[in-house]
């Protein structure tokens, strides 16, 4: 039986790497699972987002799947280096594919991120941009407003420009950047609203597509390929399942098959 690609998010922001895997990869069957009674993992210590991030994998090398992308900023900031050593499956995160293309669309050399409190305070993105490139001016900003507002499907309007103007201030004043990472996964829901406050200059960067591309390099490297065939995706929540519907449904502009509660089992790391 062809195996699944496993994706975990802290919630519906994810669903933007499964968009762009499902587009690019349309033979692959994806098995989705969303901690949405958790989220936000942002403000969250180190230890909890780990512990979180295990219990979500967990879940799925159930499932019997053959590779992980971890389609969370902070959760590949924080457990990535710990899921690579301890799975004997691949393992991706979205910060490498992220810092890569936003290295490939700067101009200046000057790039700024926008992400949780802890995607920002763990300077992951800096690094993995500093290695490729020592030159790079990184600007990061933490936006601890935006992954709620995105979870209540607040995507657009008044209050969502507001916000979003309002918290992106600090970032536009101060810096000359012509690249802007979108460091966390709910983000791009929110891309039209972001590309208007920081103004048609600034290059948005998302990680979904590059974060596809990585995916299937390495189902080819390591011969893990599935063809011809119609996938049957599964989604899991552990929260919502009301809301993450019509996010799923605003995002693929169609109707979500199966979709299910999830209960994760609790762990001690």
């Amino acid at each position: 039986m062809d195996r699944a690609i496993g994706v975990i998010d802290s919630g519906v922001g994810g669903l933007t790497v499964a968009h762009e895997l499902m587009r690019q990869l349309p033979n692959e069957k994806i098995i989705y699972i969303g901690d949405t009674q958790r989220c936000p993992y942002g403000p969250r210590p180190a230890h909890e987002v780990k512990r979180f991030t295990m219990e979500l994998v967990r879940f799925l090398m159930k499932k019997n799947i053959k590779m992980i992308v971890v389609a969370c900023n902070t959760a590949t900031a924080f457990a990535l280096d710990d899921l690579k050593k301890e799975l004997p499956i691949p393992v991706i995160g979205v910060i490498q594919p992220g810092a890569r293309a936003a290295i490939k669309s700067t101009k200046n050399n000057k790039i700024g991120i926008i992400g949780t409190e802890g995607t920002i305070a763990s300077q992951a993105y800096p690094e993995a941009l500093k290695k490729i490139n020592d030159h790079l001016e990184v600007t990061g900003l933490a936006c601890p407003l935006f992954v709620p507002m995105v979870e209540k499907g607040k995507l657009e309007g008044d209050q969502a420009k507001k916000v979003v103007e309002e918290t992106l201030m600090p970032l536009k004043k101060a810096t000359e950047i012509d690249t802007l990472i979108l460091g966390c996964t709910h983000y791009p829901l929110l891309e039209d609203t972001i590309q208007a406050a920081m103004g048609d200059k600034i290059q948005i960067i998302s990680s979904s597509e590059e974060t596809a591309r990585e995916t299937s390099a390495i189902l080819e490297v390591n011969h893990l390929n599935t063809t011809n065939r119609q996938p049957n995706h599964h989604f899991f929540m552990t929260g919502d399942l009301k809301q993450f519907k019509a996010i799923y449904e605003s995002i693929f502009k169609k109707s979500l098959g199966k979709l299910k509660s999830a209960k994760l089992e609790k762990i001690a790391l």
